[in-house]
């Protein structure tokens, strides 16, 4: 059987990947630090390792070990902001990083690799994006995984080992089963919004209001996590079967702004929230907005959760539970 092994597979998304792992009956493995992840998060019929990434013999002896033979690489630092203000932070963990996990998989004769990379990569104000697009990251988070892409392509290339990178709009939303959802806070909206509507006074800053959007607000590509669980698990099946690489963007190819995110979240709460406008954040993109037609033709995707009500009544559902 396939040994599946998920770093970062406590956090946010990685939980959600191996939660449908584990459903699907697959052999998971799981590398965390627990620095953004989570024990509750920790899916209890996978194996556990507490591990961290930028140590290159904890990573080569785990693989070694368990005879690893697909790698779902989730771990990262995340926050756009965060990475401006601590940039070495971002590039030990997500260049490094991700060197010490190819170099091992070369070793260990891995045979699959996906990789979590992000739309922050694109030159911003292309507003509409292809995999072909200016690649031009505005923030420190974006250059890393940018330069963590082209560590994957330089090393993997001419090497029997497969590879995807998924290139992430701005996933939000958790499980239906209430089992899994985002936990640590920091730049992601729609956590945020959670949190502030289930207060009696909700309150939310919102950082630029002067873009060259509608209304002024950043605009962004929200697709759900379980779509996004759903496009690794095509494409671990695609790379095995086809013995093919690529690279594809995962969005849904519609805008959203803060304010409209917003004003769903006051529809479903029937609460007015206080919005506090400050000033834009550096390496914030303006608006960005995938171009999805590669990642149907290849991966034959079909979007399941395209609608941002589903998005936010879900994100508010998982705030409600308060299992942390």
């Amino acid at each position: 059987m396939d040994k599946i092994l998920v770093t970062g597979g406590a956090g946010y998304i990685g939980s959600h990947v191996v939660e449908r792992l584990v459903y699907l009956k697959k052999n998971i493995f799981i590398i965390d630090n627990l620095s953004t992840g989570h024990k509750i998060l920790i899916n209890k019929k996978a194996t556990f390792f507490f591990g961290d990434i930028t140590k290159f013999n904890e990573v080569n002896d785990f693989i070694l070990k368990n005879k690893i033979s697909s790698i779902i690489h989730l771990a990262a630092c995340l926050s756009v902001n965060e990475s401006q203000k601590k940039p070495k932070k971002y590039f030990k963990n997500n260049v490094l990083g991700t060197k010490n996990l190819v170099k091992a998989a070369i070793i260990n004769k891995v045979k699959n690799f996906i990789f979590s990379s992000t739309c922050a990569v694109y030159k911003d104000k292309l507003k509409v994006v292809n995999e072909k697009s200016k690649l031009l990251p505005k923030s420190i988070y974006g250059k890393t995984k940018l330069q963590g892409e082209k560590v994957i392509v330089n090393r993997l290339k001419g090497k029997d080992i497969n590879f995807a990178i998924l290139r992430y709009f701005n996933v939000a939303g958790a499980s239906e089963s209430g089992k899994v959802g985002q936990i640590t806070n920091g730049d992601q909206l729609f956590k945020n919004l959670a949190k502030a509507v289930l207060k009696i006074n909700p309150k939310i800053n919102v950082y630029g209001n002067d873009y060259n959007t509608t209304d002024g607000t950043c605009v962004r590509d929200y697709i759900h996590v379980s779509d996004i669980t759903k496009i690794h698990i095509l494409a671990l099946k695609s790379i095995s079967r086809k013995n093919k690489s690529f690279i594809l963007n995962c969005g849904y190819g519609k805008g959203i702004s803060v304010i409209q995110a917003i004003r769903e979240f006051e529809r479903q709460i029937k609460k007015k929230i206080l919005i506090k406008f400050k000033q834009r954040r550096k390496g914030d993109m303006e608006k960005i907005i995938a171009d999805n037609k590669q990642i149907k033709k290849v991966l034959g995707w079909r979007v399941n959760k395209n609608s941002l009500k589903k998005i936010v009544r879900s994100t508010i559902k998982w705030e409600k539970i308060k299992q942390y």
